[in-house]
């Protein structure tokens, strides 16, 4: 996957590998002893589906590991990002 700036995902819609919208990244989870993105932090769309994430009040975890690609959606791996 190629290199982009954490400013460049606010607001980006976040998209399964089968079209289906989860929704908006709100912010990012960091490892700040390695480095690492760990977790996408996601609103997700009011009729999506929630069951089977984590979830913290209004914002559901997408893990990092699940990304797929970065464009003009972030599209993630619908079964890998389920916790």
């Amino acid at each position: 996957m190629k290199t982009a700036f954490s400013r460049s995902l606010s607001k980006k819609q976040v998209m399964s590998t089968d079209g289906m919208v989860i929704g908006t990244i709100r912010n990012i989870m960091v490892d700040l002893d390695s480095g690492e993105v760990i977790n996408l932090v996601v609103k997700p769309e009011p009729n999506f589906d929630t069951s089977g994430y984590t979830i913290d009040g209004d914002r559901l975890f997408v893990p990092f590991e699940a990304v797929r690609d970065i464009r003009d959606y972030i599209v993630v791996d619908r079964y890998l990002s389920k916790q």
